[in-house]
């Protein structure tokens, strides 16, 4: 495939990548001021607990879609898979976001330490979105070249 055939592809994507930042962002907002609300200076709207579910939800659609856009666009232009590190480290922030989501049921089902897990992993998945950031900058620029 050519270029211009790419190239709403790479639109996608990177709306996608762009609005799964926007979603980590204001799940690390939320989720700092839901912890904060233990504290009594801190009160939040009843909607604030829903927002921050809302917000998870669509970031793992959204890294589900990039995954999907991943795989089309790799087996389009190369036929197979793994032609670059992007590839792994976007498998981390996907296994990273179901991990998230996962340690956030615990929460919900008040289990000991899911809170700090739940904390950890989203560390990890944001040092792990700029890798990803990082490397699919790379692949675009390949793709130019």
């Amino acid at each position: 495939m050519d270029l211009p055939s790419f190239l709403w592809l790479w639109k996608i994507a990177a709306w996608s990548m762009g609005l799964a930042l926007v979603a980590y962002c204001g799940l690390a907002f939320t989720g700092w001021a839901l912890f904060r609300q233990n504290s009594p200076q801190v009160t939040l709207p009843a909607w604030w607990r829903s927002f921050h579910i809302i917000l998870g939800l669509s970031l793992l659609f959204l890294v589900l879609a990039l995954l999907a856009i991943g795989i089309v666009g790799t087996l389009g232009h190369y036929g197979s898979l793994g032609h670059s590190p992007h590839g792994v480290i976007g498998l981390v922030v996907v296994g990273l976001t179901f991990a998230s989501g996962w340690a956030a049921l615990q929460i919900r089902q008040g289990k000991a330490g899911a809170r700090t897990l739940h904390l950890r992993i989203n560390l990890l998945l944001g040092v792990a979105m700029l890798g990803v950031l990082f490397t699919g900058w790379l692949v675009v620029q390949k793709y130019l070249s």
